[in-house]
């Protein structure tokens, strides 16, 4: 039996509903003090350079048909990608939980209320549960459901939208370089680099897909963005619950919060199951996915885990230098490691990547750190790696 793949235009709507989340609007709330005209400066340059990046991902899975995680083989060995593998894992567990909590708070401060009910446990419970449902639908037997959540989200985001930039701007208060602000954004786009693979290769078209996920990630994530901006900037707030109160949306707000993080969070444990199953294939992704689910909400309801903000930097130190490596390997120096059991020396590579991205966090430079970094460590890999030897394939 011929296996069914996705649609392009199921590959967008999947896409459309990573970048329609909280996290990214609550992003975009941070970037408030650098005024109006600098934050959609940052926010654009920011979401450039992680796309470019999102999008080079993406067609090496696109041209090899493999996950993200199988893709990393080829520059650190069958087993060097399984450090990978793992710390991909484990902030997918954490981006479970950060969703399912941030989505949960935002509802119950929106309808606890009038419902009469108090904390937010059953909110992560529901949440899990709709997740859940996702998972068993499937990725290539969602589209009809997805157009249905899309169509609603899209009506609502622009409901938002409309609401949000009514108003006169507040002064900008600096206290945020635009550096800084430039990483942030890039961040989202580069959370999603070891992912992006796991959903192109199952499309009908995959290089049309890396391009279509990638341009509708760009264009979806910066209004996010955009929406989060506006919101501090015009109505003074960075509580996505308030913003929908006094937007007066109730019910509607909550749609969003809910739909919203279903969307998004059901990619992220859906990919954890992809990456465990790079690890070893006794397991099928659909259990992994069902399990991380689970975990994330455990975590959502008994531990204080919704301060993010280093959790983006933190994965942009580790995701950041690993796909300039790969990059550089499959793009430049048409090397493929996938034989070797660890490639020691990119291994090292990527461990000075983590650490300088570390030390440029600390310098204020007009691009963020990532390109800077991910430029050194590209340099670096075709000192260490010159030579064409290994050539790539697409087996």
């Amino acid at each position: 039996m011929k296996e069914k793949k996705m649609t392009i235009f199921s590959s967008g709507l999947i896409w459309f509903g990573a970048a329609v989340s909280i996290a990214e609007i609550l992003t975009g709330t941070l970037i408030a003090p650098l005024g109006l005209g600098k934050g959609l400066a940052a926010i654009i340059l920011g979401h450039v350079i992680g796309c470019i990046l999102l999008y080079l991902a993406a067609l090496i899975g696109a041209n090899t048909e493999k996950s993200a995680m199988d893709t990393v083989k080829g520059s650190f060995g069958k087993k060097g990608s399984v450090l990978f593998s793992v710390l991909n894992i484990i902030q997918l567990v954490g981006w479970t939980a950060v969703m399912i909590i941030g989505g949960a708070r935002a509802a119950g401060a929106i309808l606890n209320e009038p419902l009469g009910i108090e904390g937010v446990s059953l909110w992560c419970i529901l949440i899990g549960i709709l997740i859940l449902i996702w998972i068993f639908i499937g990725i290539k037997n969602i589209s009809k459901i997805n157009i249905v959540a899309m169509s609603a989200l899209f009506l609502c985001t622009i409901i938002l939208s409309g609401v949000v930039f009514r108003g006169e701007p507040m002064a900008a208060e600096m206290g945020l370089s635009f550096g800084l602000a430039v990483e942030l954004s890039a961040a989202m786009p580069l959370s999603w680099l070891p992912l992006i693979s796991d959903y192109v290769k199952a499309a009908e078209k995959p290089k049309t897909a890396a391009s279509v996920s990638t341009i509708v990630y760009f264009i979806t994530s910066c209004w996010m963005y955009t929406i989060g901006l506006g919101a501090a900037i015009f109505t003074g707030q960075s509580d996505i619950a308030q913003i929908m109160l006094q937007a007066g949306l109730g019910l509607l707000g909550v749609i969003i919060i809910i739909f919203s993080t279903v969307t998004t969070t059901f990619l992220d444990v859906y990919s954890a199951g992809v990456s465990f199953v790079s690890i070893t294939d006794k397991v099928k992704d659909r259990w992994v996915a069902m399990i991380v689910c689970v975990t994330g909400t455990l975590l959502a309801i008994f531990t204080p885990i919704e301060q993010y903000e280093n959790f983006l930097y933190f994965i942009g130190s580790v995701f950041a230098p690993m796909t300039a490596i790969l990059i550089t390997d499959y793009f430049i120096l048409k090397k493929d490691h996938s034989s070797k059991v660890v490639d020691i020396k990119n291994l090292a590579l990527w461990a000075a990547g983590f650490i300088i991205y570390r030390l440029f966090m600390s310098i204020d430079t007009p691009l963020g750190s990532t390109l800077p970094v991910m430029a050194i460590i590209s340099i670096l890999c075709i000192i260490v790696n010159g030579g064409r030897k290994n050539a790539y394939t697409n087996s």
